[in-house]
């Protein structure tokens, strides 16, 4: 399959789940609703620009990447109870959801980020002369 391609389904999926995770997070309070989860949606928005409209150029696998990196830490902030949740989760009840989230985002963007890894570097960095006639 093409690596865009794979690249665009990964992305997409990430963005999904995020979605996800991030309703489970303000349902069950861990983050609270409101004006200031606009932030987290305008990030959402240009990983989904980058990944569907700037698709298969430089600025889109830069936006992918950037977005991969942040959404693969998502994972690893819940988990270490950086002042979020940490231990809480173990011994809570109805959370396969939330966890299994958490962990498919983090699969997912591992992999967008080697596939625009990949695709970024095998872009050519020179601008080809454009020959006047």
């Amino acid at each position: 399959m093409n690596r865009n391609v794979l690249l665009t389904i990964t992305s997409l999926l990430s963005i999904v789940l995020l979605t996800f995770h991030l309703s489970e997070d303000i349902v069950r309070g861990f983050e609270r609703g409101g004006p200031r989860n606009i932030i987290g949606v305008l990030m959402m928005v240009v990983w989904l620009y980058g990944t569907l409209v700037l698709a298969g150029r430089r600025s889109g696998y830069i936006i992918i990447l950037v977005f991969s990196i942040l959404g693969a830490g998502v994972p690893v902030i819940h988990m270490t109870g950086a002042g979020l949740v940490g231990g809480r989760i173990a011994n809570s009840s109805r959370m396969l959801f939330w966890v299994w989230s958490l962990l498919t985002v983090q699969v997912t963007a591992i992999f967008s980020i080697i596939l625009s890894a990949l695709l970024l570097w095998s872009l050519p960095w020179k601008r080809a002369k454009v020959e006047e006639r």
